[in-house]
């Protein structure tokens, strides 16, 4: 009876908000409508001189762009510190820096959000998983992330959550072009017990205030017909942190060291009719300590090699003039090994084309195909089948027409395969700009991904992890209206209600004998909320030039049903908060800026029967810029300012407060602005 009155509360919760929001929507649809605003940026260059690889922009579907500059006033130390943040999006870590990362998006982890990299899949297709470590922010121009299923921007397959496109490529400004962030993260001493059950106690080491340093250096140069950039990094980490462990005694964090490193090479040739081709050469290294448990004194050695070879192509204009192609070539080879029993070699190609066909003012046609292949060769004497080889791929549709000026209707399908069976998603979306300053948004979309090779052939060392060769395929439906609000520059509301289900839903569950494998445990049923506002206002009391406050209200429940389970029984999906609640304050002067965000997560679940219960947290941060001279900015970073002892995983802690500090500096030397300034003078 209880479980009925929670179902019941959340049901009335969720169509309280659904009255609201159409309420608030009926004002404004008698209004009349104000100028176009669709752009394609299929070109390399765009408004903003990046290159995205997309036939089509964004049309239908939420979706949040962070720039280069909210990246650098944040003082985050890595991705998904940055998405928690800037987004409130759910983070489960298992540690410090450097350990095994996953982020949730509308109820899905990192296996079922489409990860990519200057719009190139990035997850592995062996795992389903993505090593934020490889990313380097200080590299990142911007990132978008898309919300929903099925997408229709990047069309790539298993996007059940959405899709992350972390941007790295920027056509060089003219000229030389050099740039370099170096910082130090320290964690705050004191004593600590060196065994849980008491005894001795260990001085506070005060060299866990210099525990993590990291240096990114870049140079480029920018010419009419071509640039190229190149880029290094590294992180020394020790994860020297103090937590309390689940006797509530303090320990110390060790065994837990990183060093990793990694690098890039861009080189971009500009075409006739505005083409574009582009070589992008990637490295990415990792020597980690992986601890046994999190209080453990024994560690594992895990390394990572990883090399990733692109080459993109952007025609806006080819054969014809309302004809456009782009395209792309990946190749990846990564090397793992992980203690001394267990490593792999992988490889992965990777390819994509993409076509528009803009037949007329109202209609516009864009087609496209993808394949990607691997290769797996796995060193462990236990593995099922130490050799694997798989393809995945698809080809798809999508017509877009404007029944009115107004009104975009978007119509997309989607084949995928693996060789083995296929399947048809479809996807139909509504944009219509109700008004100058509000647009509502609709989707209804099928989500379909074909299971990991881990999940299906997976086994650990000691056969305590076995994958299950006889999984299906997880699949499904949902749908999302969306209702956008600008007034000017002054404030913005994002507000979104969804609902999405997945039959088959995969899960690694313990056996009665102890044993962990994969199965299709049933029906995962999501259904939500999302309310962001965000006040912008200018200022012009002494240096300060504007404040920037928004906020976020994520409400998302959840259900797994399996068995006897139903909607009655609200057993919540593991990791999933109901309640995400958080909020971002940006005061900026003329030289630099104060940055403070915080973020909270109502209760959680460790396991599907919701017996492990992990409690509320709620971190704050702060972050300062400030500018010096004309090439200089340093920054000051406190995380966790109010030291908030928590479980991101079970029975592992995160830090607590630590501080950031560290210089930035960009230089541009453009040669031929100098001769233009010495010819005028003569």
């Amino acid at each position: 009876m209880g479980s009925r009155v929670v179902v019941r509360k959340h049901c009335v919760f969720l169509s309280i908000a659904v009255l609201l929001f159409v309420m608030f929507l009926c004002p404004l649809a008698g209004q009349e409508t104000g100028k176009e605003e669709y752009d394609d940026f299929l070109d390399f260059g765009g408004t903003s001189k990046d290159i995205t690889i997309t036939g089509t922009p964004e049309t239908t579907q939420q979706m949040t762009v962070i720039d280069k500059e909210t990246i650098e006033k944040s003082g985050a130390r890595d991705l998904a510190a940055l998405l928690e943040e800037e987004l409130d999006m759910s983070i489960v870590r298992f540690g410090g820096y450097g350990n095994k990362t996953e982020m949730n998006l509308r109820g899905f982890d990192t296996e079922r959000i489409a990860i990519l990299i200057d719009g190139i899949p990035a997850n592995s297709p062996r795992s389903g998983e993505f090593d934020i470590s490889q990313i380097d922010l200080s590299n990142v121009e911007r990132i978008e992330v898309i919300y929903g299923g099925s997408d229709t921007k990047y069309n790539v397959s298993g996007a059940l959550g959405g899709v992350i496109n972390i941007i790295t490529i920027k056509k060089q400004p003219a000229g030389w072009n050099l740039g370099f962030t170096l910082s130090n993260t320290g964690y705050m001493p004191g004593k600590y017990n060196k065994r849980h059950a008491g005894g001795e106690i260990g001085e506070p080491e005060f060299i866990d205030l210099v525990d993590m340093q990291s240096l990114s250096l870049s140079a480029g140069y920018g010419a009419e017909k071509f640039s190229w950039k190149s880029s290094v990094f590294g992180n020394s980490a020790g994860n020297h942190y103090l937590y309390k462990d689940d006797y509530g005694f303090a320990r110390r964090k060790i065994s837990n060291e990183v060093l990793d490193c990694g690098g890039g090479f861009q080189l971009m040739f500009a075409l006739p009719k505005d083409a574009t081709v582009l070589s992008d050469t990637k490295l990415y290294y990792a020597h980690r300590d992986f601890p046994i448990t999190m209080n453990s004194v024994g560690s594992a050695l895990a390394t990572d090699l990883m090399v990733t070879e692109n080459i993109m192509f952007a025609a806006p204009v080819i054969f014809r003039d309302d004809l456009a192609a782009e395209g792309s070539m990946s190749y990846q080879t990564s090397r793992t090994t992980y203690g001394i029993n267990i490593s792999s070699n992988d490889h992965y190609l990777t390819g994509i084309n993409r076509w528009s066909w803009y037949p007329s003012q109202k209609t516009t046609i864009r087609s496209g195909v993808d394949g990607r292949f691997l290769y797996v060769n796995t060193d462990s004497p236990t593995e099922l089948q130490p050799v694997k080889t798989g393809a995945q791929g698809g080809l798809y549709i999508t017509g877009e027409y404007k029944i009115l000026k107004k009104l975009l209707l978007v119509g997309s399908v989607k084949g995928v395969t693996d060789t083995k069976q296929a399947a048809a998603a479809p996807k139909l979306g509504l944009n219509w700009q109700v008004h100058p300053l509000f647009t509502l948004k609709n989707n209804y979309f099928r989500s379909f991904k074909f299971p990991d090779f881990d999940d299906l052939y997976y086994r650990s060392f000691d056969s305590t992890m076995a994958g299950n060769p006889h999984l299906r395929p997880e699949d499904g439906w949902g749908a999302d209206l969306i209702g956008e609000l600008t007034l000017e520059k002054y404030f913005s509301l994002v507000s979104t209600v969804f609902w999405q289900y997945t039959t088959d839903s995969i899960h690694w569950i313990k056996s009665q004998g102890g044993r962990w494998s994969p199965e299709n445990v049933g029906t995962a049923c999501f259904t939500g909320a999302d309310f962001r506002p965000v006040f912008t206002l200018p200022l012009d009391k002494g240096n300060f030039t504007s404040l920037k406050i928004g906020a976020n209200y994520q409400f998302q429940f959840s259900w797994l049903m399996n068995g006897d389970l139903d909607f009655e029984n609200s057993f919540r999906i593991p990791y999933m908060p109901t309640h995400i609640m958080g909020g971002t304050v940006d005061l900026a002067w003329e030289t630099g800026s104060v940055f403070i965000s915080a973020h909270y997560e109502s209760t959680r679940y460790a396991d599907t029967m919701n017996q492990m219960i992990l409690e509320p947290h709620c971190v704050v941060h702060a972050t300062v810029n400030q500018k010096t001279g004309k090439y200089l900015t340093f920054f000051a970073s406190l995380r966790n300012i109010l030291n908030a002892q928590y479980e991101s995983f079970a029975s592992y802690y995160m830090p607590g407060v630590s501080l950031v500090i560290g210089v930035r500096s960009k230089f541009n030397i453009d040669s031929s602005k100098g001769d233009k300034e010495n010819e005028s003078e003569k």
